[in-house]
C-alpha cells in the first residue's frame, strides 16, 4: 500500500515507465497542490529531498527537476545551506482549471511564446499591412465584447496572437506556434478562466496589454511592439500564480 501522498505505481513496475520529463511535471504539480491546500503554507520549509523523493516514490533527479521549475515559477526559493521555502501560494482554482500534469508545461509554453512572439511582433511592426492592422484591432474589439458579456474568449485571444505572427510575414513564427497549439490553448483557457474569477479589472489589464501591442504595430514602432508582447506574455505567466505584473 502506498503511503499517503505518494504517486501511484503499478505493482509489477519497479520504476515508473513514464518519461522523466512528464513525471517531473506530475511531481511539480503534487508539490504545488500541497502548497495550494496549505499543507505547506507560505514561509514553510519544504521537506528534505530525501523525504520528498521517498514520499513520492521518484528519484532525486526527477524531484530536483520539479523543484527547479517551482523555483523558476517563483513558488519556492532555495536558501544555501538551509533548504527550500514556499514563497507563493497558488489559488486552488489553478488546480481546478488546469488539466492534470499540465501546469509546468503551461509555464514553459509562456516562456517559449515570450521569445517567439516578441520577435514576431517586432517584424510585424515593420511589415504589417493595413488589412493586418484592421484584423488585429477587430479581434481586440471582439475580446472587449467577451469581457463585457462575461465570455471566456479563448478562441478570439488565440486568433489575435496568430494574426500578429502572420503579420510578421514569416511563416516560421506561425509554424512554431502551431507546433504547441494545444499547450497554448490550455494556457489561455487557464489564465482566462482564472481572470473570470477575479474583478473585471483583471481582464481589463490584459486588454490594456493587447492595446499596447496594437498601438506599437500601428506606429510601426518595432522595439515597442517587441517589448509590449514580451511584457504581455511574461505577465500571463506570472498571473497564473497571482504575482505582481511586470511593467513595460
Amino acid at each position: 500500500m502506498n503511503h499517503k501522498g505518494r504517486l501511484p505505481v503499478k505493482p509489477e513496475q519497479s520504476k515508473p515507465s513514464i518519461q522523466s520529463g512528464t513525471l517531473s511535471n506530475i511531481v511539480y504539480e503534487r508539490i504545488l497542490s500541497m502548497i495550494a491546500n496549505n499543507e505547506l503554507p507560505v514561509g514553510a520549509k519544504l521537506p528534505t529531498e530525501h523525504v520528498l523523493s521517498e514520499r513520492m516514490e521518484v528519484s532525486r533527479p526527477v524531484l530536483r527537476q520539479a523543484l527547479k521549475q517551482l523555483r523558476e515559477d517563483g513558488v519556492v526559493v532555495s536558501r544555501r545551506g538551509s533548504g527550500s521555502y514556499v514563497t507563493c501560494r497558488p489559488e486552488s482554482a489553478v488546480m481546478q482549471f488546469a488539466p492534470s500534469g499540465s501546469i509546468a508545461d503551461i509555464q514553459k509554453s509562456f516562456e517559449f511564446r515570450a521569445s517567439i512572439e516578441s520577435e514576431a511582433a517586432f517584424l510585424a511592426a515593420e511589415r504589417r499591412s493595413e488589412k493586418d492592422l484592421k484584423h488585429i484591432l477587430a479581434t481586440i474589439n471582439e475580446l472587449d465584447l467577451c469581457i463585457k458579456n462575461g465570455k471566456l474568449g479563448t478562441e478570439v485571444d488565440e486568433e489575435l496572437h496568430e494574426a500578429i505572427c502572420r503579420a510578421s510575414g514569416n511563416d516560421y513564427f506561425v509554424r512554431a506556434r502551431e507546433s504547441i497549439k494545444s499547450n497554448i490553448l490550455t494556457g489561455m483557457n487557464l489564465t482566462r478562466n482564472l481572470s473570470l474569477t477575479k474583478p473585471k479589472t483583471r481582464l481589463e489589464t490584459v486588454q490594456a496589454e493587447h492595446y499596447a501591442i496594437y498601438e506599437a504595430l500601428k506606429k510601426r514602432d518595432k522595439e515597442a511592439a517587441r517589448t509590449a508582447m514580451r511584457v504581455h506574455l511574461e505577465n500571463a505567466r506570472v498571473r497564473v500564480f497571482e504575482k505582481s505584473p511586470i511593467s513595460a
